[in-house]
């Protein structure tokens, strides 16, 4: 079962945002925070990159493995709740939660199905 945080802001269409690990945001993170349009985001992941990179300069190449790792794996974790605050600090507002077993399809329709008023959108556009 796969669950999703429903962010809404006023008649456009709401922005389901899944819960869990992102492997993308693990394995690239940049481009991930890029192609969600996370500016800040990415401007605080290129000054921490550049601080972590100095930090660690002078250790060796056992240490700097590890410390590189457990940070992207803490961005992978992450990456989502990055999202939720961006979209908070645009105006979104999380008005649920939804799971569905089949996809983030079946979860639209769950919601739209709970909450038809959410549907105000479509009649706008």
């Amino acid at each position: 079962m796969t669950i999703w945080t429903v962010h809404a802001r006023g008649t456009l269409a709401p922005v389901l945002v899944r819960e869990g690990f992102s492997l993308w945001a693990f394995l690239v993170s940049l481009p991930w925070f890029l192609w969600h349009r996370m500016w800040l985001v990415s401007v605080l992941y290129v000054a921490g990159v550049v601080i972590a990179g100095a930090a660690t300069a002078d250790l060796p190449q056992e240490v700097t493995g590890p410390v590189t790792l457990a940070l992207q794996l803490l961005i992978g974790w992450h990456a989502r709740d990055l999202r939720r605050w961006t979209l908070a600090r645009r105006g979104w507002r999380m008005i649920g939660v939804v799971s569905s077993a089949g996809g983030e399809d079946a979860a639209v329709a769950r919601l739209y199905t709970e909450r038809p008023e959410l549907l105000a959108w479509v009649k706008a556009a």
